[in-house]
């Protein structure tokens, strides 16, 4: 694999990437590097492999070289980490089914070389399916490379908080945290079973090298753990700290807390001071520890908390507190689309042109108002032309019983004024048939998606119309990466791409809104945000001469917030403001009192984004700035 630089605070070898792509094609690279390795000296390659999203663009990656590059696994055998009990193997959510849709039906891995633990083995069977397991894993030699996620209990496999360093394959309960972050993928917690089997952190242990992945920020505070903490079964994948070969490979986002990249100073690593960047991380990170505003900061603070070397560049404290305290000051603006006729050397937009068409690509039909609101209801006061661009339907995340109301509506509204009763009263009826018989999890018929489709967009509108923009300015993209009917989707293709330069053409936007919430855990947004990035890429590579004047803003707010050191925008909300967004987000009632897909938070979105708009006006006071009710926070992306 391969080489890692080992920091002092780390008791596991870790690398960082810039991404989750770069890294996935790095590690599948090795994999095949491996499997080649073996081939030419006769041998079996033995994997261990995992499921979820974090190894899926491993696993494409994998077949890419099989199918263009030669890759073959013809000396192949592979063991599953582990299966939901009791599953069956055709189930939606059956790691069998997903193995094959993101690897062994598109490569030449023999069957019988393929190990998934059965989900349907008879209960008092269990115990010698998993005591056979072992003996197989045993007999192919030991696993060469076990790839491993991690869960946000810091569960590996499904070995949850608890297991000790020497279980092995067994029937295990199921964490609380563990199904509610598996109930998006059964459609409620209700529908996820309770139990699993699993490879035992012994049995891991056992594999010559382990890989582990992680991607995005909803997984940097247990990699911090796993990393930098304690041995301890409270955190399962702590045990790692004793394997010899193991190495962490994680993305930008997931290493955010790790002290190499939060608080490089405290490990004695060497800091460049003359990034302003790191200076502003730094002082704002002391001036938060210390409970101080910046321009409060001494000497004595940089001293005594790693800082030294910060004060010996500066000369005194007051000199970085200053430009420091300056760059937070100038990120405020009430104007987001710039203020006309005023001079903005030290405004983060533009005076001019004014006013601007601006474009708010929204992953979901609500994301504009939840993570926004407050923002899109002053660019359009202000008098921009703004156009809201819908990503995708949204329609998986509607209830069932939203979908009967409203073809109940159709047939109640047709039978009123005399319409065609007879149709509406099928549609009706096929609706409720088709949701009454629908197993948990089973994906609805097309036209319950489309029912439950035209929901999200009605509610859309409904929001657009009372923050004044148009119905014309309201784009519903609908792309097809999204159109599964399932929480799983499929890649990002041509036509998503194509259908987003189609609508940048069209709007000519001197402003462009997009969502940079990576922390997203069904990851539609990280989709929706590479489709804008490479629809922009891919306009500048062809000389586009609007883009020249056109500025990219990535908001967050519905999973997190931007670190207050990375804002390049903060938008003060006043309370009357917050109560406009409020309402702009309850057009969405189909989201309202319990939403579908609630992720480990389980307020609704209106409330998370309440909160974060309020803590990061208080972090901002705090730090010494104006007290505002509320702040929406902006980084630039530049094109």
């Amino acid at each position: 694999m391969h080489s890692f630089e080992n920091h002092p605070a780390e008791r596991i070898p870790t690398t960082i990437y810039p991404d989750s792509e770069e890294a996935s094609v790095a590690v599948a690279r090795d994999i095949a590097t491996l499997i080649r390795n073996r081939a030419a000296e006769g041998r079996m390659c033995v994997l261990g492999l995992a499921t979820g999203s974090t190894p899926t663009r491993m696993y494409e990656e994998l077949v890419r070289l099989h199918q263009e590059e030669g890759l073959s696994f013809q000396n192949v055998i592979s063991f599953n980490l582990d299966e939901y009990y009791p599953m069956q193997p055709n189930s939606l959510q059956s790691y069998v089914r997903f193995m094959h849709e993101y690897l062994f039906d598109h490569i030449d891995i023999r069957p019988e070389n393929v190990h998934i633990p059965d989900g349907t083995v008879r209960q008092e069977e269990v115990a010698e399916f998993c005591r056979h397991y072992e003996e197989q894993i045993r007999a192919a030699g030991g696993i060469d490379i076990q790839i491993l996620g991690i869960g946000r209990t810091g569960h590996i496999g499904f070995n949850e908080p608890g297991s000790g360093a020497a279980s092995r394959t067994r029937l295990i309960t199921l964490d609380h945290i563990t199904r509610t972050d598996a109930a998006s993928d059964f459609y409620g917690e209700e529908n996820v079973p309770r139990r699993a089997i699993t490879m035992g952190v012994g049995t891991i242990l056992e594999a010559h090298s382990i890989v582990l992945l992680a991607w995005g920020e909803g997984k940097a505070a247990v990699v911090k753990r796993m990393v930098e903490g304690e041995m301890t079964d409270s955190v399962p994948a702590t045990y790692l700290q004793k394997h010899p070969e193991v190495s962490v490979i994680l993305d930008d986002a997931a290493a955010a807390e790790l002290t190499q990249r939060k608080t490089p100073w405290l490990a004695g690593l060497p800091c460049n001071w003359q990034d302003e960047a790191l200076v502003r991380k730094a002082l704002t990170w002391l001036a938060r520890t210390l409970q101080k505003p910046i321009l409060k900061l001494t000497d004595e603070d940089y001293n005594e908390n790693g800082l030294s070397e910060l004060l010996n560049e500066s000369g005194l404290a007051y000199n970085s507190n200053i430009r420091v305290f300056n760059e937070l000051q100038h990120t405020i603006t009430g104007w987001p689309g710039g203020k006309p006729n005023a001079d903005d050397t030290y405004r983060p937009e533009r005076q001019s042109p004014f006013p601007k068409r601006v474009l708010i690509f929204s992953p979901h039909p609500d994301d504009d108002v939840i993570s926004m609101g407050g923002t899109l209801l002053r660019l359009v006061d202000q008098g921009h032309d703004v156009h809201v661009a819908y990503q995708t339907s949204g329609n998986i995340a509607v209830f069932d019983d939203e979908a009967i109301r409203f073809a109940e509506f159709v047939a109640d509204y047709d039978a009123a004024f005399r319409l065609d009763e007879q149709q509406a009263e099928t549609l009706y009826e096929r609706v409720v048939d088709s949701l009454k018989n629908k197993a948990p999890g089973q994906v609805d018929s097309a036209e319950v998606q489309l029912i439950k489709g035209l929901i999200r967009r009605g509610e859309a509108k409904s929001a657009c119309r009372y923050a004044g923009i148009p119905d014309e300015n309201a784009h519903f993209m609908d792309l097809p990466f999204y159109e599964t009917g399932r929480v799983r989707k499929k890649p990002l293709g041509e036509e998503d791409i194509r259908l987003t330069v189609d609508l940048l053409n069209q709007v000519r936007p001197q402003q462009i809104y997009a969502a940079g919430d990576l922390s997203d855990p069904h990851g539609t947004h990280r989709v929706c945000l590479s489709a804008v990035f490479q629809a922009l890429q891919r306009l500048k590579a062809e000389g586009c001469e609007w883009l020249k004047d056109c500025w990219v803003w990535l908001y967050r707010g519905a999973w997190q917030e931007w670190d207050i050191d990375r804002i390049e925008m903060a938008v003060p909300i006043s309370p009357q403001e917050l109560t406009r967004k409020r309402r702009a987000i309850f057009k969405h009632q189909s989201q309202k009192d319990r939403p579908l897909f609630p992720g480990a938070d389980q307020r609704e979105f209106w409330q998370r984004a309440e909160e974060r708009n309020r803590t990061t006006a208080k972090i901002y006071d705090q730090l010494g700035l104006p007290e505002y009710e509320a702040i929406e926070a902006f980084v630039r992306w530049k094109i």
